[in-house]
């Protein structure tokens, strides 16, 4: 595998700081760290192989454009977009490619890979439920989103919103319920730490560097699928 010049943007969050020590940790170089209050270094930046960020949705054009001006692809898993801000995505992938998940966990990827299976008892009754960290922004969070989304998919109508609870340190629990009068089916991911989603962003990174401009999912690093 080669060696990757791999950039963080947003290197001073929580986020940041724990894909800088798995970045570190890895057969890769952590070539660029960059805060967003730190004048970019032009010239390091050209030499970045690819980036990584999970800063803001505030921030998501920056990223896009200093990536698209070097021709790099971007890993992002900044959650809490508009519609707008996610055409952004679209649009640049047209350039160089993207990878966005609102979880980076390969096993999240398998969840929602799973959830196809509910197509089979469609009249069941739904109800997705999530925890998170007390200091967590968006509620529900953009990993329930995509579930939701995946699983209204699945069984061909509109579902309730999912339930959100914000408390403690709790990294993210994920709960999938379908019932029916005679049984209740639980499908449950648990992050037991930040890392998971930090190594998720790496290997997402290795293997957007080999792809063509689109727009990718953390799915395709699984399953290799094309750009959308």
């Amino acid at each position: 595998m080669k060696k990757l010049k791999i950039g963080i943007v947003g290197v001073n969050g929580r986020m940041g700081q724990e894909i800088a020590k798995v970045v570190e940790q890895s057969a890769h170089d952590l070539f660029y760290a960059l805060t967003r209050d730190v004048k970019l270094d032009e010239k390091k930046a050209a030499k970045v192989d690819v980036w990584i960020d999970f800063t803001s949705p505030q921030a998501l054009k920056s990223v896009l454009q200093m990536a698209e001006k070097y021709k790099k692809p971007v890993v992002c898993g900044t959650t809490g977009f508009s519609a707008a801000e996610k055409k952004l995505l679209e649009t640049y992938s047209k350039k160089i490619p993207v990878l966005w998940s609102s979880n980076m966990s390969l096993g999240v990827a398998l969840l929602n890979e799973a959830l196809k299976s509910f197509a089979a008892v469609s009249d069941f009754d739904f109800q997705i439920e999530e925890f998170h960290h007390n200091k967590k922004k968006d509620k529900p969070s953009g990993t329930a989103i995509t579930l939701q989304e995946n699983l209204e998919k699945a069984v061909g109508r509109k579902l309730p919103e999912p339930l959100a609870i914000r408390g403690g340190g709790i990294f993210g629990v994920h709960k999938i319920y379908a019932m029916s009068d005679e049984e209740v089916l639980m499908f449950e991911h648990t992050a037991l730490n930040r890392a998971v989603f930090a190594k998720g962003s790496v290997q997402a990174a290795e293997w957007l560097v080999k792809q063509k401009p689109g727009l990718y999912g953390i799915r395709d690093v699984l399953f290799g699928k094309k750009a959308k």
